[in-house]
């Protein structure tokens, strides 16, 4: 069941449907709207039911964002299409909205909390770059408003395990998204490669795989050979094939080339093949405290003495990895990383 099924599902609302069109005159305009609403995107917005033309996608293996949901919707304007780009995110055209939801949907059946709406952020494409636009829902949850300067909320979430967790979800500034989102100085989408959208999806019309709705759609071509991603989480996988994946959607936006932790050397891509360039035995190169004095980024048999792990298990500001987007350490991803360098 897809996300936004789900949420429509758990929230106790009273769900109103409106007539709601896309209105891409605003993706264009250079002062985004106060509210999230005014865009068109959803017929409802607490339910998070899109409008016509705007579909929602999930990917193979996602960001860790201290454990939220995302619900991800695309809106492509009529009679346009993206370019395949191998191994990177699909070359999308002008007034293509990519719009991300984080929720902590509280879906467990021990769960007394409701569904909570916290931020919706947006990809806008106009003039060949993309725009970073981020909304903050209020305690309605019904309008979420826009944000420049960020927010943090505090709440809690029930993880999988049924426990509560309390939280300081930080909603990040403008300035902060172009941490992640960027490569070549210029900020891009993240997620929506080939390789990361090969699955099937539960849309409203029935079952379908996402490259096949979205080539139904016009929206893309049908002729691409590439590696298919898994998810990190899929236990049936193995070790490395896991840990790849993790560290591909979670670090590589950054330890890549042309990323903006590129003068690291450190590249940590889904097909990135050279051992150093993968930290293995690679000094580290101006990262201060953050090496806690530890020799290599990684050191093959012994997690406990390779740099990149350490900062994984940080929340030292100054330390931690990534820098932003978390406030808890990701329990599951440690373990997993850490089996992985020990079986190395």
């Amino acid at each position: 069941m897809s996300l936004f099924k789900k949420i429509l599902i758990i929230s106790c609302i009273s769900i109103q449907f409106v007539e709601s069109k896309v209105q891409d005159e605003l993706i264009f305009i250079e002062k985004a709207p106060k509210k999230l609403s005014e865009f068109g995107f959803f017929k409802n917005m607490s339910a998070q039911i899109p409008a016509e033309g705007v579909l929602p996608y999930d990917l193979i293996s996602p960001l860790f964002s201290d454990y939220t949901d995302k619900l991800r919707f695309i809106y492509i304007p009529k009679s346009k299409a993206a370019k395949y780009r191998s191994n990177k995110v699909f070359d999308f055209p002008e007034g293509t909205a990519l719009i991300k939801t984080f929720a902590y949907l509280n879906e467990h059946e021990n769960s007394e909390i409701p569904a909570q709406l916290l931020e919706t952020r947006l990809l806008l494409k106009r003039n060949g770059e993309w725009i970073n636009v981020s909304y903050v829902w209020d305690s309605n949850q019904d309008e979420a408003y826009l944000t420049v300067a960020g927010k943090t909320i505090s709440t809690k979430f029930i993880n999988n395990n049924g426990d509560y967790v309390d939280v300081r979800y930080r909603v990040p500034n403008i300035n902060q998204c172009k941490e992640c989102h960027q490569i070549d100085k210029t900020i891009t989408p993240i997620g929506p490669k080939l390789r990361n959208l090969d699955k099937e999806y539960v849309y409203d019309d029935g079952v379908f795989n996402q490259l096949a709705k979205w080539h139904d759609q016009g929206w893309i071509d049908n002729k691409f050979n590439e590696v298919k991603m898994i998810n990190w989480a899929d236990e049936s996988k193995t070790v490395d094939q896991r840990a790849r994946s993790y560290l591909d959607i979670n670090c590589a936006h950054c330890h890549i080339e042309g990323g903006s932790a590129d003068t690291s050397g450190l590249y940590l891509d889904y097909i990135e093949k050279r051992e150093i360039n993968l930290g293995i035995y690679k000094k580290p190169i101006a990262t201060g405290r953050g090496s806690n004095n530890l020799k290599y980024s990684i050191v093959p048999g012994n997690p406990e003495e390779s740099i990149l792990l350490y900062r994984m298990k940080s929340l030292d500001p100054g330390v931690m990895m990534p820098e932003s987007g978390r406030a808890l350490e990701h329990t599951e991803a440690i373990e997993l990383i850490g089996k992985w360098i020990k079986n190395l």
